[in-house]
C-alpha cells in the first residue's frame, strides 16, 4: 500500500479523476467563452498555464541535446563497422515497421472518428504558432519539399528561440554527426553533452513530479470545454495503441527473431521472461538493462562484446513502442481539437515521432518529453499532454516491454550475423 501511495502514476490518475468529477459538478461550459469567468475558474486556468509553461520552457533544450546525445551514443560505430551497420539497420527497420503499423491503425481503424467529442474554447489553435512545415491546402510535392527545407535550414539560435522543431532537429542532427566525425569519443564535449542531458532530465523530473496538480487543472478545464464522453475516447485510443503494440511485439519482432536470428518464438519468450517482466513492472528500459544483458549472454549465446554495444545503444535509440505511441497519440489529439490532417501531415507526424524517440530517456514516462516535439510539429496545444498522462503510464509498461524485446532480438540478430560472417 505504501508503494502505491508513493507512486506518482497513482496520484496522476487520482488527480485526473478528481478534475473530471469537479469539472462535471462545478464547471459551466459557458465559462470557456466568457470574457470574465469566475475567479475560481481563472485560478484553475492559471495553474494549467503555469504547468504547461514549465513544460514548454524545456522543449527546445531537451530536443536539441537529447538528439545530439542519441547520435553520439553511436560513438564507436565507425570502429565496429560490421556490428554497427547491422545493429543500426535493424533498429531503423523495426522502427519503420512500427510506424507503418501505427499508420495502418490510424488510417483504417481510427475508433475515435466522428465520436461527437468537441472542444469549446475562445482560444484558437493558431495562437500556438506551431512549427508546422506542411501548409494547409498545399498538395504540391515541390511546394512541400521547399517548405521543409526553408523551415529546417535556419539559424539554430532562431530555431531554439522560436521552438522551430524541424530547425532544432536539423541543427542537432548535423552537429551530432559532425561531432562524431571531428572528435574522438574521449573528447570532453561528449561528456558535456551527456551531463547537460542529465541536468535537463532532472529539471523535467521536477516538473513531472508536480503533474498531479497540473493534471487536475488541465482535466477540469478540459471538462468545461469539451462536449461528449472523453473517457470513452481515451479508452478506445488506449485499446488501439495496445493492439498495435501487441501486433509489433507478438508478431513482427518474433518473426524477425525466427527468420534472421534462428530463434523459435516460444524459446524466445521462455528465455527472456525475466527481463520482459521486469520491464513491465518498472516501465524503464534503462533499469532493466543489467538483467537484459545477463539473460542474453547466458541464455541466448550473445557475447559480451555484442551485448555491451547493442544494449546501451538500444536503450536510447531503439524505441519502437514509443514511436508508435507518439504517432497515434498525436493524430488522436488532433482529432479531439478539430485539426484536419492530410495524409502527408500524418506521415510527417510519424516521422517526427521516430526522430523524437531517438535519445528519449529510458525511464518511466520518458516519452512525454519527446511527445512535446510531436505535438508542436502538428500544431496541437501542449495542454493535450495532460489528457495523455491520465492513460499514458499503463500503456508505458507494455511499450517498454516491447522496446526491451526489440533490443534482445537486435542483439541476437547481430550475433548470428557476426557468427555467419566468421564462418564464411
Amino acid at each position: 500500500m505504501k508503494k502505491v501511495v508513493k507512486n506518482l502514476s497513482f496520484w496522476v490518475l487520482i488527480a485526473g479523476i478528481l478534475g473530471y468529477i469537479f469539472g462535471s459538478i462545478f464547471g459551466d461550459p459557458s465559462w470557456a467563452t466568457m470574457k470574465t469567468p469566475p475567479n475560481f475558474y481563472q485560478i484553475i486556468v492559471m495553474i494549467k498555464s503555469v504547468f504547461i509553461s514549465a513544460l514548454k520552457m524545456m522543449i527546445a533544450p531537451m530536443i536539441f541535446f537529447s538528439l545530439i546525445g542519441g547520435i553520439i551514443n553511436i560513438g564507436e560505430i565507425t570502429k565496429l563497422k560490421s556490428m554497427g551497420l547491422v545493429t543500426i539497420t535493424y533498429y531503423v527497420s523495426t522502427t519503420i515497421i512500427a510506424i507503418m503499423i501505427g499508420l495502418t491503425a490510424v488510417f483504417f481503424i481510427h475508433p475515435w472518428k466522428n465520436s461527437g467529442v468537441t472542444i469549446k474554447t475562445k482560444d484558437t489553435i493558431t495562437q500556438q504558432k506551431p512549427a508546422q512545415f506542411i501548409e494547409e491546402g498545399s498538395n504540391s510535392i515541390p511546394v512541400v519539399i521547399k517548405k521543409v527545407f526553408e523551415t529546417a535550414l535556419v539559424n539554430p539560435f532562431h530555431a531554439l528561440a522560436n521552438n522551430n522543431i524541424l530547425g532544432i532537429v536539423t541543427a542537432a542532427l548535423l552537429l551530432g554527426m559532425s561531432l562524431l566525425i571531428v572528435h574522438h569519443t574521449s573528447n570532453p564535449l561528449y561528456q558535456i553533452v551527456k551531463d547537460l542531458n542529465i541536468v535537463i532530465n532532472k529539471v523535467l523530473h521536477w516538473i513531472i513530479n508536480l503533474s498531479p496538480i497540473g493534471i487536475f487543472a488541465i482535466v477540469f478545464d478540459f471538462k468545461v470545454k469539451v462536449s461528449g464522453d472523453i473517457f470513452s475516447e481515451l479508452l478506445s485510443f488506449a485499446l488501439l495503441v495496445f493492439g498495435a503494440t501487441m501486433v509489433h511485439g507478438l508478431l513482427v519482432l518474433p518473426s524477425i527473431a525466427w527468420f534472421f536470428g534462428k530463434l523459435n518464438p516460444i524459446d524466445l519468450f521462455k528465455k527472456t521472461a525475466r527481463p520482459l517482466l521486469l520491464a513491465l513492472s518498472t516501465a524503464s528500459s534503462s533499469a532493466t538493462l543489467p538483467v537484459t544483458m545477463q539473460t542474453c549472454e547466458e541464455e541466448l549465446g550473445v557475447t559480451k562484446g555484442v551485448s555491451g554495444f547493442v544494449f546501451p545503444l538500444g536503450a536510447t535509440m531503439n524505441m519502437d513502442g514509443t514511436a508508435l505511441f507518439e504517432g497515434i497519440a498525436a493524430i488522436f489529439l488532433a482529432n479531439l481539437y478539430g485539426i484536419e490532417l492530410s495524409g502527408v501531415a500524418m506521415f510527417s507526424i510519424f516521422f517526427m515521432a521516430m526522430l523524437s524517440s531517438v535519445g528519449a530517456p529510458g525511464m518511466p514516462s520518458g516519452s512525454m518529453s519527446g511527445m512535446q516535439m510531436v505535438l508542436l510539429a502538428a500544431g496541437i496545444p501542449l495542454e493535450a499532454i495532460g489528457i495523455l498522462l491520465v492513460i499514458e503510464r499503463p500503456l508505458d509498461t507494455f511499450r517498454t516491454a516491447v522496446n526491451v524485446e526489440g533490443d534482445i532480438i537486435g542483439a541476437v540478430v547481430t550475433q548470428r550475423y557476426l557468427d555467419k560472417r566468421e564462418v564464411t
